[in-house]
């Protein structure tokens, strides 16, 4: 079963759209999981901290004596939130890590794993990033993830813990329901007949990556025992307008788009180099097609979802 069976894990951010199948895939493995979240988790099986870690004591909780392992995903993700509230987004993704890091020295923690992004690196232009990059972020969102990046390196150094910043590109997959990036606002496009805005002519450069892929990246990252940044990303580069393509090809919808203005610390190109987590045993599972294929029956009325199966 490997490392996973019996282990004691903590994923802060559990009951969020990557934490929910990181939950699912941890106990299929037989690991012991504690879930630390704002929100109470749906899963059976689980402990549960409900609470803001921003808390000292909502913390300490949640890194019980015996945790082996501390999966570190909740944050604050949106970048235009992060320029909005700079503040608060240091005291949740600087703060908090430290606030962790410090309990895993004391609990005795052996792994920590860090949700970091390639935001760290700022705007490189049309070059493609590697972990040797270095970090220049452009936000307060990338200033924090890479401030949590630097502690992670301290303790890893400085007191033996196994610590990884996996750099996940734009992950997107089932689950996302709720959430207000650019493939569910396609998805509810094409369920609801309307169109989407797009920043400038659609020519910017991304990588999309399946959540289920990323959740085997962080897995590969625990079990071998790797250290220091990771990049986690499909290693396909795609446009803006490439993806409404890919959408209106499996919704079956027309999808319209407005083209608005560019919105501050929007990076032209995202093109990431995925050959070191490769070397580790990484290799994603999906493509772009695949991967929106199965994220639309969460959104298709009925009948569609029925339709496009048959197909």
């Amino acid at each position: 079963m490997g490392a996973e069976q019996q282990a004691r894990v903590l994923v802060t951010g559990g009951a969020g759209f990557i934490g929910r199948r990181l939950v699912a895939a941890l106990l299929k493995l037989g690991a012991g999981v504690t879930v630390a979240d704002k929100q109470q988790p749906s899963q059976p099986g689980i402990r549960s901290v409900v609470g803001d870690l921003r808390d000292p004591s909502v913390a300490a909780q949640a890194v019980s004596p015996g945790t082996d392992v501390i999966v570190h995903l909740a944050a604050v993700t949106s970048v235009l939130r992060s320029l909005e509230d700079p503040v608060g987004t240091y005291q949740t993704n600087v703060d908090v890590t430290a606030t962790l890091l410090e309990l895993a020295r004391t609990q005795g923690v052996g792994t920590f794993i860090l949700a970091s992004t390639n935001a760290v690196v700022g705007d490189v232009g049309q070059a493609v990033i590697t972990e040797q990059h270095p970090t220049r972020p452009l936000t307060p969102y990338g200033g924090t993830k890479a401030a949590g990046e630097m502690l992670l390196s301290c303790y890893s150094a400085a007191y033996g813990i196994a610590g990884s910043a996996l750099r996940f590109s734009n992950v997107y997959g089932p689950g996302m329901e709720a959430k207000d990036s650019f493939v569910p606002r396609l998805m509810r496009a094409a369920r609801d007949g309307h169109g989407v805005q797009v920043y400038g002519d659609g020519t910017q450069i991304r990588d999309l990556v399946h959540v289920d892929d990323v959740v085997a990246g962080i897995l590969l990252a625990w079990r071998t025992g790797y250290r220091g940044p990771l990049i986690l990303g499909a290693g396909e580069s795609v446009t803006v307008n490439d993806i409404i393509l890919a959408a209106r090809a499996v919704t079956g919808a027309p999808i319209p788009v407005e083209t608005v203005p560019a919105k501050p610390g929007e990076m032209p190109a995202v093109i990431v180099d995925i050959s070191a987590a490769r070397a580790l045993g990484y290799e994603p599972a999906h493509d772009l097609k695949s991967g929106l294929a199965t994220v639309w029956p969460e959104f298709a009325p009925p009948a569609a979802a029925d339709g496009k199966a048959a197909q």
